[in-house]
C-alpha cells in the first residue's frame, strides 16, 4: 500500500462551517477576511534643530588608526579563513568581540565577507541555536564564534540543546594565551587556562591549537566528529596571536583534505534476525524518534513500513514519516503500543517513556504499557557515545535485540531482509493489517478535526485554530514549519507533513530561549532553495532572545513567526496550580512568577522596533487570515514579519 490519501473523509458535523474549513488535504476553505488593519499609526516626531558635528568631533570620527610597523602581508587569521573555505562553511555567526578580531577582520577583508558569511547577533545563545537549527534543515553545520570565557558562558545553553539532540556545530571562541601578552582589565577575565572546560559535557569534542597546522588539522578533525551519527557540537578555541600575527612560511602550511564518515550500519546478522522477528509478528510497531537525517530517511521508512504494513509512531524529533500516510498511527500511539508483540525503536531519545505511563502524583508511580511477552528491538547509534554527567539519556528499557548502527543507513537492508523474511501465504493478511491501520488513523484525523471546532469563534483565540487558518494561507507553498512553542502538536494533527522539510523538530534539551533563534536559522538555510518558512512562537520563549528579531531584519532572513501569546509560562502556571491543589490551597496565587501580564507585552510593537513587520495583538479570530495574508506577502517578498495573536494556554 503506497498511497497516500489526498480528502480524510469527515463525518457531517453540526458545525459545518468550521468543519469545512478544516476537513480535506489541504484545510481549504476561506475563513471570514476581516477589513486591512494598517500597523500602529506612529505620532509625527518634534521637529528639533540638528547640529552638524564640528570638526575636532568629525575628525575624531573619522580618523584612520595609527599604522602598524610590522609590515603585515599576510595573517594567521586569513589562513583560518582559507580552511572554513576549504571546510564549504557558508556561514559563521557571532556576537562580536575583540578576543577574535583577527579572524573577524580576514573575513571581511581578505575573504571580502563569502564563505563565510558572517551572521550578527546579539547574543552568543541566538548565534549557537540559530547554528541548532540550520545544521537540522541544511543538513550541514555552519560555524559560530564567541568572546572567551563570558561567550562560551552565553553560549553554553544553546549547545547544550546542540547537544541533547545531537546536532552538528561547529564553534570557535577566542583566548589570549599567553598571559605576558594581555592587557590589563578585560583581558584576563576574559582568558582562561582551559575555556573549553565550562561545556566540556556538552561537546563531543574541543581542542586549543597551539599552531596554524594544529589549527587546520583540529578544525578538520572537528566537523568530522561533529557530523558523525551520533553528531553534537564540537568547540576550538582560538589564541589571539595565532589570529593576527603574519605567517612564517606560508608555504609549509597544509590544509587537510576533507571526507565525512559514512556512517555505520547495523550488523548484519542482528538485522537479520531482527527482519524474522518483524515478519513474524501479529502487531509490529515502529517507533522513530531522530532517524531522519535526510530526506532520505522518510522515504526508507515509507519504503520499510509499507513492505511490512505496520504502524508507524513518529514521536517527532525528526520530520520522520509523512502525517498523513495510511500508516501513520502517531495520533493513537499509546493504542497501537499496548497490543504490539514486536516493537522497533529507531534513533529513540527515550524509549523507555513510551512504553511506560506515568503519575506525576505526590508518589510519583509508572507502569507499563506493553503486552506481556512483547518483544523489543532498537537501532541507534545513541549508545556509541555518551557522557556521564548530564542525564539525557533517559530511563534504562529493557531491550531484547539491541543493534549499535544509524538507523537510516540500517533501513535498506531491513526492508529487503523483512521482504524475505514474510512468508509467501501471509501477504494478504499484513495488507488486511495495513487497510485497518488507516481506517482507524482517519478516525483519528476526523476526531482531530472535530477537537478543533471547540472554541472556534472565541477569544482568547484557540491554538486549533491559529494552526488551521495558517495552514490555509501556506498549504499551497513549499513550507516549513521551522519551529513551534511547546506542546503546540496541532500542525501535526491538521497540516499535510509530507516532506522531511516540512517540520525541524525539537529542541533536545527543553532549553527556553531555543525556538525564535532555532527557526530564524532554519529559515537561513530554507532562504536559497525557495521555501516559505513559519513558526508558532512562545511568548516566554521569545523573552529570553528578543533581538533574535534584529537579526532576521539586518540580514532580510524571510520567515513568519506567529506569536503564541498566552501571556503567561503556562506549563508552570499548570505545574503551581497542582502544587496548590495537592496541598489543598486554591489555585488562585498560581499566577504569581508565572505569568507575563501587568503589563501586556505587546510583541508586534516589540517586532517593529527591531526593524521588522509587525501585527497586532490579533484578539478576534475573525482577524487572523487577513493578518496571517499581510504578514506573508512580506514574508513571500523576502522579509521577516512578525503576527502577535493572544490564544488560549495551548
Amino acid at each position: 500500500m503506497s498511497r497516500q490519501d489526498q480528502d480524510s473523509p469527515a463525518s457531517d458535523a453540526p458545525a459545518a462551517n468550521r468543519r469545512n474549513f478544516l476537513k480535506g488535504a489541504a484545510l481549504a476553505g476561506a475563513a471570514s477576511v476581516a477589513p486591512a488593519a494598517t500597523q500602529a499609526a506612529v505620532p509625527a516626531a518634534p521637529k528639533s534643530i540638528i547640529t552638524p558635528p564640528g570638526p575636532r568631533q568629525l575628525a575624531a570620527d573619522t580618523h584612520e588608526p595609527d599604522a602598524d610597523p610590522v609590515n603585515q602581508s599576510s595573517s594567521g587569521g586569513e589562513f583560518m579563513v582559507d580552511v572554513l573555505k576549504a571546510l564549504d562553511i557558508d556561514y559563521m555567526v557571532m556576537m562580536c568581540a575583540s578576543s577574535f578580531r583577527g579572524i573577524h577582520e580576514a573575513i571581511v577583508n581578505y575573504a571580502d565577507n563569502r564563505k563565510p558569511e558572517i551572521i550578527s547577533t546579539a547574543h552568543e545563545e541566538i548565534a549557537n541555536a540559530m547554528a541548532h537549527g540550520y545544521a537540522k534543515m541544511a543538513e550541514k553545520p555552519l560555524a559560530t564564534i564567541q568572546h572567551g570565557t563570558v561567550g562560551v558562558q552565553h553560549a553554553s545553553m544553546a549547545l547544550y540543546n546542540a547537544w541533547c539532540d545531537r546536532v552538528p556545530i561547529l564553534s570557535f571562541c577566542g583566548n589570549i594565551m599567553e598571559a605576558d601578552k594581555r592587557l590589563p582589565g578585560a583581558e584576563w577575565v576574559h582568558s582562561a587556562v582551559d575555556p573549553a572546560a565550562m561545556v566540556r559535557d556538552m561537546l563531543k569534542y574541543d581542542d586549543q591549537p597551539a599552531s596554524l597546522q594544529h589549527f587546520a588539522e583540529s578544525t578538520a578533525r572537528a566537523l568530522k566528529i561533529a557530523t558523525t551519527p551520533p553528531m553534537g557540537p564540537t568547540l576550538i578555541v582560538l589564541d589571539a596571536e595565532l589570529q593576527e600575527n603574519p605567517i612564517e612560511h606560508r608555504e609549509k602550511l597544509r590544509i587537510p583534505r576533507y571526507s565525512a564518515v559514512i556512517p555505520p550500519m547495523g550488523d548484519s546478522g542482528a538485522l537479520a534476525e531482527a527482519a524474522r522477528l518483524l515478519a513474524n509478528a501479529e502487531n509490529p510497531v515502529v517507533i522513530v524518534d531522530r532517524m531522519a537525517r535526510t530526506p532520505a530517511g522518510m522515504e526508507r521508512l515509507v519504503a520499510f513500513a509499507e513492505a511490512l504494513q505496520c504502524a508507524v509512531v513518529d514521536t517527532g524529533g525528526r520530520m520522520n514519516f509523512p502525517s498523513r500516510h495510511p500508516l501513520n498511527q502517531s495520533q493513537r500511539g499509546r493504542a497501537v503500543i499496548s497490543q504490539a508483540d514486536v516493537i522497533l525503536g529507531l534513533e529513540m531519545n527515550d524509549l523507555w517513556g513510551q512504553l511506560n505511563a506515568h503519575s506525576d502524583r505526590v508518589h510519583r508511580s509508572n507502569r507499563p504499557v506493553t503486552k506481556a511477552g512483547a518483544k523489543i528491538i532498537t537501532i541507534s547509534n545513541r549508545d556509541m557515545y555518551s557522557k556521564s554527567n548530564y542525564q539525557d539519556s533517559a530511563r534504562f528499557q529493557d531491550v531484547d535485540l539491541s543493534i549499535a548502527g544509524d538507523g537510516e543507513s540500517s533501513l535498506p537492508m531491513l526492508t529487503e531482509l523483512v521482504k524475505k523474511a514474510i512468508p509467501e501465504g501471509r501477504k494478504a493478511a499484513l495488507g488486511e493489517r495495513g487497510k485497518k491501520l488507516d481506517a482507524a488513523r482517519i478516525a483519528a484525523v476526523n476526531q482531530s478535526l472535530s477537537d478543533a471546532t471547540i472554541g472556534w469563534d472565541s477569544s482568547p483565540i484557540t491554538t486549533a485554530r491559529v494552526a488551521a487558518e495558517l495552514y490555509a494561507q501556506i498549504k499551497d507553498d513549499d513550507w516549513s514549519l521551522v519551529g513551534s512553542g511547546i506542546r503546540f502538536n496541532w500542525p501535526q494533527r491538521l497540516w499535510n507533513m509530507d516532506k522531511k522539510h516540512r517540520w525541524n523538530g525539537g529542541s533536545g534539551g527543553a532549553g527556553i530561549g531555543y525556538n525564535a533563534p532555532a527557526a530564524l536559522g532554519a529559515a537561513l538555510a530554507n532562504k536559497g532553495k525557495g521555501r516559505l518558512s513559519v513558526a508558532i512562537q512562545g511568548d516566554g520563549d521569545f523573552m529570553f532572545v528578543p533581538s533574535t528579531l534584529w537579526t532576521a531584519a539586518h540580514h532580510r532572513i524571510p520567515l513568519l513567526y506567529v506569536m503564541h501569546n498566552n501571556r503567561a509560562y503556562h506549563q508552570e502556571y499548570m505545574y503551581l496550580q497542582a502544587m496548590a491543589g495537592r496541598r489543598g490551597r486554591g489555585a488562585q496565587n498560581a499566577h504569581i512568577g508565572t505569568t507575563l501580564i501587568d503589563p501586556n507585552v505587546d510583541y508586534a510593537t516589540v517586532a517593529r522596533g527591531m526593524g521588522i513587520f509587525g501585527e497586532g495583538p490579533v484578539t478576534d479570530p475573525k482577524d487572523l487570515a487577513a493578518a496571517f495574508k499581510r504578514a506573508l506577502a512580506v514574508v513571500r517578498r523576502g522579509e521577516p514579519a512578525l503576527v502577535d495573536v493572544v490564544t488560549d494556554p495551548r
